[in-house]
């Protein structure tokens, strides 16, 4: 993923709400939103070329969603981000200790945002410049290419339209967020940050949603955890210049 924004044990119907933009480049083979028989039925889209994913949900409630950060400099270890997922949904094990051992190999990986949930607590781990393990705390919270809650524009309102929409009281009205996820709005130079990819470039990703004819917005998702730790996950997936391709929706029952 790409572009963050969550509400965590902030709403009275969902324990979590996130909704997320994957960019990528489009040539780069990906499924779409699927069980995963062979990683304990978790849900998730996967990529094709290293195996893992973005973002995905497993039975329980049990949620992870990783982005790059943005140090073109820096590949960092020889391990893909998209095993942090699917390793920690994989297998059921508590999000803390799960976090507490895996910050101990964080270098070993490509640079890296990643945050996990389960039915008692959620974890953001990052690993530029070195390991550092949070806590998340109740409300809403948003990450991109840097830091946990950095203010990039996109992030910040990407995080006001979640806001917003906890304020609106309806739990199944996600048109809002969706709205939110598509927007192409590019944001005034004055705001961008310098990542060190030039200012043509950073103008084009400032935009929540990416409409390049190589590399763009691939897709949106969103992930409804409920109390009870049932899920809904809605995945729509689009093509050069945001064309839309498809959507599916699967869920998950009530943790017994």
């Amino acid at each position: 993923m790409c572009l963050i924004a969550f509400a965590w044990k902030a709403h009275p119907r969902w324990r979590l709400l996130l909704v997320g933009n994957r960019d990528e480049f489009h040539a780069r083979p990906t499924a779409p939103l699927a069980a995963w028989p062979d990683a304990g039925g978790m849900l998730a889209g996967r990529d094709l070329e290293a195996g893992g994913t973005w973002m995905g949900a497993a039975p329980g409630g049990r949620v992870a969603a990783v982005t790059n950060v943005r140090l073109p400099q820096d590949r960092g270890g020889d391990r893909s981000r998209g095993w942090l997922v699917r390793d920690f949904l994989a297998q059921p094990i508590a999000a803390a200790a799960h976090a507490q051992a895996l910050a101990m190999q964080a270098q070993d990986y490509r640079p890296f945002n990643l945050l996990m949930f389960d039915a008692e607590a959620g974890f953001y781990l990052g690993n530029r410049p070195g390991a550092r393990l949070e806590s998340i705390t109740p409300g809403v919270h948003g990450l991109s290419n840097a830091d946990f809650n950095a203010p990039w524009p996109k992030t910040k309102a990407l995080m006001r339209a979640l806001t917003d929409w906890l304020h609106a009281g309806d739990a199944e009205n996600f048109a809002p967020l969706w709205q939110a996820l598509g927007d192409a709005t590019e944001w005034p130079d004055a705001l961008l940050p310098d990542t060190g990819i030039g200012i043509e470039r950073e103008r084009m990703l400032s935009a929540s949603f990416i409409r390049g004819a190589d590399y763009g917005t691939r897709a949106s998702t969103l992930v409804a955890v409920g109390h009870d730790g049932s899920v809904w996950m809605i995945e729509r997936r689009f093509g050069p210049h945001g064309r839309f391709l498809s959507q599916t929706r699967l869920s998950l029952p009530p943790h017994s």
